[in-house]
């Protein structure tokens, strides 16, 4: 007999596991037993039909439930948004909360900077190795830029497969690296301004309901109210700090002021009293909690109050520059400070602190600092009062010393002698032999460059003047080459630009200086005509050019530079060389037919040259150097043919 089915039993026993919230799986069960135990197809559609409504309801509660849960959630992250905290903690609390909302991957928030065209991450939540904060989320694709043109929700339940929108590859590398597949974007808007999106992804492919749009939309709402809140309550704070600082700023500042007062006072009562340098920079170093050094405009040292750290002098001397032409303490990277002693337009000194000790609090170490620019300063001026009042008579002697060698530069008719007098009298010996440097700084300050330069010649016992914005030194040597490189370097290293420098001599007569001058100018504009802007260069150096800006062309000097080894070569050794090269340049660089207009095998002419190359260096036939070697055979050929004509036929002087 087969077993008999009640279908009401059936309906009642899905109402009971839909009151119990049973699993899908037992609804299921019911309608197998029945169909098994072969009842009626109209029976058996009526109880699909029933299970059918029992899931949609149990759907229904689902649903139901799952919305009550986002709302209790919404409400909970709406509590927490209110809570006091700084801008990015809160954005740390709403991609947590996010995240949670819809049970994602990760989620992020990004601040649109509509000057570059691009959203920046300021906070993100969950595992991610590429999208971190910083990470720049181009504007111009992607669903951030769907939900800020709509100003709605957007998402892609497959972001990479989903082609219904643009797509940016910055944004899709990122995806395709984080493994990414459902995600949402949703604007933050408080008002009419647009601060930027709020994302949630995930990691497997999801299509996200009605519901969940809604909630997300809410949650970015609550988002944007709290970011305004919290930018209000952080500009607040600011405010009120501010205030509370110039409250404390302004209960000190009369006092300080007071303080300072007594300071200088105290200083410049020392220096009018008759207190020497020594008296001042002890007392100044007591004020200063340090060791201080003084130097004068040499940079030679006056007083020292004690053991001074080592420092890097290029760096100091860079230092004294920048401070003597803002006319105010610097600090070097090893913490010395250095201060100038000026008056009026003139650096009379330099004054190098090194204080005792540091302290690692920031605030303290901020107001310390403030503190001693001050002091440093009054201490300066203090300084600069007493060497002016030792130095007077040397501030009248530097306008001596420049106007003595202007007059060398025009070539006043005045007997040398005479200069030679007036030199000895201000300290300066014109005997030996002497080289022009012609500086032109290529940018920084002119006036910086001339306090180096009245530097620079004081150093070296020499004379400087200034001229449509070139730097002039008359400079004891006999290598004017090597001059212009030293000046070159340390001019360029204190300015921080590039330096052209043009130089000549040596010279040992006064009167020659102005035509020595015009020859270090003519260099300098050479270099700057043939693009050699920064470089050195003097009329030996320029090679033949040289001898034509020369005003009294060395012809030998030439010869003897360019190929004077192979001359001497062939002297001594009774070789031919010198008709090799000759040769050679004839024949348009062949080895082949040099060697027949010599007589030779061709192996012995490229024998020859490769001693050539030993002798002039690999470089002798590079195309400047190759011009250089013909000019000097000419000039060569020249003068023997006009030191073999009789005597009475006219000759060409040597120089």
């Amino acid at each position: 007999m087969p077993e008999t089915h009640e279908p009401h039993a059936d309906i009642a026993e899905m109402l009971e596991l839909l009151a119990r919230e049973a699993p899908v799986e037992e609804f299921e069960d019911i309608v197998r037993k029945a169909r098994k135990a072969g009842v009626l197809d109209e029976e058996l559609a009526r109880l699909i039909r029933a299970k059918d409504i029992s899931l949609n309801i149990r759907n229904l509660f689902a649903r139901r439930q799952q919305r009550e849960a986002g709302l209790s959630a919404l409400v909970d992250t709406a509590r927490d948004l209110t809570l006091p905290y700084n801008l990015d903690t809160l954005l740390k609390v709403i991609t947590r909360r996010t995240r949670l909302l819809l049970g994602l991957d990760m989620s992020w928030v990004t601040f649109h900077d509509f000057d570059e065209g691009c959203s920046y991450v300021r906070a993100a939540d969950g595992h991610t190795s590429a999208i971190t904060v910083g990470f720049g989320v181009p504007m111009s694709g992607g669903v951030g830029r769907q939900a800020r043109q709509r100003a709605a929700p957007f998402w892609s339940a497959d972001y990479l497969r989903d082609d219904s929108f643009k797509h940016s590859d910055v944004i899709d590398n990122v995806v395709r690296a984080e493994g990414l597949h459902a995600i949402m974007a949703v604007p933050l808007r408080h008002g009419d301004e647009d601060l930027g999106n709020l994302y949630a992804a995930g990691r497997r492919v999801r299509h996200f309901d009605h519901d969940e749009i809604s909630l997300m939309s809410s949650l970015a709402d609550l988002a944007a109210v709290a970011i305004e809140k919290t930018r209000l309550l952080d500009r607040v704070r600011d405010e009120v700090a501010d205030l509370e600082l110039d409250t404390s700023r302004a209960m000190h500042s009369s006092a300080a002021a007071q303080r300072l007062r007594d300071t200088h006072s105290r200083l410049i009562e020392l220096v009018l009293e008759g207190g020497g340098l020594h008296t001042l920079a002890s007392e100044a170093a007591t004020l200063l909690s340090g060791t201080l050094l003084i130097r004068d405009q040499a940079g030679r040292d006056l007083e020292s109050t004690g053991a001074f750290p080592d420092m890097d002098e290029n760096e100091i001397r860079a230092l004294s520059l920048d401070a003597q032409a803002e006319r105010r303490p610097v600090r070097s990277g090893d913490g010395i400070w250095v201060a100038p002693a000026v008056a009026g337009k003139e650096a009379l000194g330099t004054l190098l602190l090194a204080p005792h000790a540091r302290t690692n609090d920031e605030a303290v170490e901020d107001s310390d600092t403030a503190h001693r620019i001050q002091l440093l300063a009054l201490v300066s001026q203090a300084t600069a009062v007493l060497l002016m009042m030792q130095r007077s008579a040397a501030v009248a002697e530097g306008h001596v010393r420049d106007e003595l060698f202007n007059n060398l530069l025009k070539g006043a008719p005045q007997p040398a002698a005479k200069f030679a007098e007036r030199a000895r009298r201000l300290g300066v010996d014109l005997d030996g032999s002497h080289v022009v440097v012609v500086a032109r700084p290529e940018g920084g300050s002119l006036g910086r460059a001339v306090m180096w330069a009245s530097s620079y010649a004081h150093r070296l016992c020499g004379l400087k003047s200034v001229d449509e914005g070139c730097i002039i030194l008359m400079l004891p040597g006999t290598d004017p080459g090597a001059a212009a490189r030293a000046v070159s370097e340390e001019l360029s290293a204190a300015l921080n630009h590039p330096v052209t420098v043009g130089t000549a001599g040596p010279v040992t007569d006064l009167s020659l200086i102005s035509r020595t001058y015009q020859e270090a100018r003519c260099c300098l504009d050479a270099l700057t005509a043939l693009g050699g802007s920064g470089g050195t260069a003097s009329p030996h150096e320029l090679g033949f050019l040289g001898l034509l800006l020369s005003d009294t062309p060395n012809t030998g000097d030439f010869i003897h530079h360019t190929i004077g080894p192979v001359l001497d070569y062939d002297a001594k050794q009774r070789t031919e060389l010198t008709r090799t090269l000759e040769a050679y340049f004839a024949s348009a660089g062949s080895p082949t037919r040099a060697a027949e207009s010599l007589h030779v095998h061709p192996n012995t002419v490229s024998r020859r040259l490769e001693r050539i190359s030993e002798l002039l260096g690999p470089d002798w036939l590079a195309p400047e150097e190759a011009l250089q070697v013909q000019l000097a055979l000419q000039m060569h050929r020249t003068r023997n043919a006009l030191l073999k004509a009789p005597r009475d036929t006219p000759r060409w002087p040597s120089r």
